[in-house]
Order: structure tokens, then C-alpha cells, then sequence
């Protein structure tokens, strides 16, 4: 092995791939990964990345009748449900600071430096991912209960927080693994 000191980013920055593709494939995809969970009338949406329960998978959405009225369904939150789009983007960061970590761990230290750089963008783009979100369906949260529906935060938000702190280590052990020993060879 090149380089030892690579493996706890390593490790990380796949952590933090696999939990980012779990939320990117929530509702409407699959509807046991949700962002927001509602009940209102009798009923039940979850929320994800690409729509809601019972649309077409798509950027960008409207809240449906019931869930959201004319404030909820103005440009802005049509837009925030667009920005959503960074949390599979924040994935294949992941996944391509995962790559270079490989790299870096069998052959050469520039794949760890290249570790480093990506897992530090994918935590930017996480980080406002996980801030739009949270404002997005924190509102939705809050516009429900207050018209006397049921609204509770889905496991997604908790899967995209994993994300962001695995990303957040992933970067300073990379940077650490960087700078670590990467030859076995002796020189006299």
C-alpha cells in the first residue's frame, strides 16, 4: 500500500456518498426516505429531492393542494425545492472524492490532495443543501400545523446531516493523510 494515512478520509467520504444517494432517491422514488412527512385531511405526502408522493420525479415542485396554498406555492419556494438538485450533485462529489481517495491510497499522493479539494467541495454544496432544506420544509412544517394539519420532519434531513459532518471530517483527515507517510521503502 502507497499510503495508509489516506484510509479515514477514505472511509468517510464513502459514508458520506452513501447517505447522500440514500436522500437523493426519497419520495417520490421511494417513499421510506422523506424530507417532511404530512397529514392533512387523511392524506398522507412525503416529501423528497425530485417531488412528492404521488407526482412525476422532476427538479424543481409545487406543493400540492391541501399541503400548500398561494403562499407556499410562490416563485421562492419553487425555487428552494429547485436548489435541492445539490444534494445528488453533493453525491457525486462525494462519490468522485471517494475515487481520487482510492487512487491516493494505492498509487500516489496527488489522488489524496485531489480527495481533499473534492470532499471540501462536496461539504460546501452539502452545507447549502442542508441549510435549504431545512429552511424549506421548516416553513412547509410550520405552515401545516398552524392550519391544523400534521407535519413532522422526515429521516432525510437526519441522513443529509450524517452527510455534511462525515464530509466535514473526511476533509481534515484527507488533509491529514496528505501529509502522511506514503513509501514503505527505507532510504539510507
Amino acid at each position: 500500500m502507497a499510503a495508509g494515512a489516506a484510509f479515514p478520509g477514505l472511509f468517510f467520504t464513502f459514508a458520506a456518498m452513501v447517505l447522500l444517494i440514500f436522500a437523493s432517491v426519497s419520495a417520490p422514488t421511494w417513499n421510506a426516505v422523506s424530507f417532511l412527512n404530512t397529514d392533512v385531511s387523511g392524506a398522507s405526502t412525503h416529501f423528497g429531492v425530485f417531488g412528492f408522493t404521488g407526482s412525476q420525479t422532476h427538479v424543481g415542485y409545487n406543493f400540492p393542494s391541501g399541503v400548500g396554498d398561494s403562499e407556499l406555492n410562490d416563485g421562492l419556494f419553487f425555487n428552494l425545492t429547485c436548489v435541492l438538485i445539490l444534494i445528488p450533485i453533493a453525491a457525486g462529489l462525494s462519490g468522485l472524492a471517494w475515487l481520487f481517495g482510492i487512487c491516493g491510497a494505492a498509487y500516489h499522493r496527488a489522488g489524496t490532495i485531489f480527495m481533499t479539494l473534492l470532499s471540501a467541495l462536496a461539504f460546501l454544496v452539502c452545507l447549502v443543501a442542508w441549510v435549504d432544506e431545512m429552511v424549506l420544509f421548516g416553513i412547509a412544517r410550520h405552515h401545516v400545523r398552524e392550519r391544523g394539519g400534521s407535519a413532522n420532519w422526515g429521516n432525510a434531513n437526519w441522513l443529509v446531516l450524517g452527510a455534511l459532518v462525515s464530509l466535514f471530517i473526511a476533509f481534515f483527515a484527507s488533509l491529514c493523510g496528505s501529509f502522511g507517510p506514503y513509501s514503505n521503502r527505507r532510504r539510507y
